[in-house]
């Protein structure tokens, strides 16, 4: 690491678990983020600061004027712009060690293998089952973990999901064949806390970070919930179904 890294990351390395090994595979790690945001609009900035070597920005949305409450990336006079190209600017602007590669549209079944593989760690902020599932079968194909993260009204969950692994559990071990019905709830009618949503964010971010350096204990496989409205968080323990039809 340069002089300016070290000065940058010094209050990282003078930690006993993390130290300057950890920062070096901060620094080698290649983490993709889908979703920018409200989930990622957390996310994004607390990995970029910590020092990720590479990171992909995965949305293909444009600002809405209702995204700003709960998605501090953006500005007022940034709504109708993209959002994984603001995402982009705003990693570079805070730290150019990060290499940041921005991808401008939605990804489905089509794509995911070409825009995931390569990567470290997914980390999923997206706000449907449709698309986490085909972002969680994808990464137990390509063998590689995975932090999912999702906030509705007061409640928020994190997960960090090995499936790739023997008798670990992947996402869709935890939900099952979920999806999105016609006249399912949504953000708009059911409405969400915009803190809340950067509490998530920021402790998927959290999780993600001790995942790429090794810090134990090891947290896959436990969901991680949060009540904002109780101010408390709970764990569960999830088991693998023997009988998911992505990990199985």
């Amino acid at each position: 690491m340069t002089d300016e890294e070290l000065d940058r990351y010094a209050r990282h390395i003078v930690l006993r678990q993390f130290g300057g090994a950890g920062q070096q595979r901060l620094k080698a790690a290649r983490i993709a983020v889908v979703g920018a945001g409200g989930i990622g609009s957390a996310v994004i900035p607390a990995l970029a600061g910590a020092g990720v070597g590479r990171l992909t920005i995965i949305d293909g949305d444009t600002v809405e004027l209702s995204n700003l409450q709960r998605q501090p990336l953006y500005r007022s006079d940034q709504v109708g712009e993209g959002k994984s190209v603001l995402a982009g600017k705003f990693v570079n602007a805070l730290n150019p060690f990060v290499d940041v590669v921005v991808i401008s549209c939605r990804i489905d079944a089509d794509n995911a293998t070409e825009l995931l593989a390569g990567h470290d760690l997914i980390l999923d902020g997206t706000d449907n089952f449709a698309t986490r599932l085909i972002v969680s079968d994808t990464a137990v194909r390509l063998g590689i973990p995975l932090v999912s993260a999702a906030a509705a009204q007061f409640q928020g969950q994190v997960g960090l999901f090995r499936g790739h692994v023997a008798g670990a559990p992947c996402y869709r071990c935890f939900v099952g064949d979920a999806f999105d019905a016609d006249d399912c709830d949504t953000c708009a009618e059911q409405g969400v806390l915009g803190a809340l949503v950067g509490t998530v964010g920021q402790y998927a971010a959290l999780v993600a970070i001790r995942a790429i350096v090794g810090i134990e204990p090891d947290a896959a496989g436990k969901l991680f919930l949060f009540d904002g409205a109780a101010l408390e968080w709970r764990t569960m323990r999830l088991p693998a179904d023997p009988e998911c039809k992505a990990c199985g």
